[in-house]
């Protein structure tokens, strides 16, 4: 990442970073919500928006990864499990109720 960075502007570095680390509180804010209102998130009308829309961002990640990272690589594809695990795990709640 230090010598990729390096050859961006410095408007385009600020921006990669600055996302991934907003990126970061997101997931982690998401897990937090999850671990603390499970009843809530799989039996009321917004908990479940919020799995469906959760779900919709790993599946849409998931197909991204086939479209812009096209790279045989054991850690693409171990992200690419993840990533559908990820999907999976958010929609569970809404297909076993």
């Amino acid at each position: 990442w230090k010598n990729d960075l390096k050859k961006v502007t410095i408007a385009n570095r600020a921006i990669i970073q600055i996302a991934n680390l907003r990126l970061i509180y997101i997931f982690v804010f998401v897990g937090i919500i999850c671990f603390k209102f499970p009843d809530e998130l799989s039996q009321t009308p917004l908990g479940q928006v919020f799995l469906a829309g959760i779900s919709i961002f790993w599946l849409g990640r998931t197909v991204e990864q086939f479209i812009f990272l096209r790279v045989n690589n054991r850690m693409v594809q171990l992200l690419t499990i993840v990533f559908i695990l990820g999907t999976i795990l958010f929609a569970l709640p809404l297909i076993l109720k």
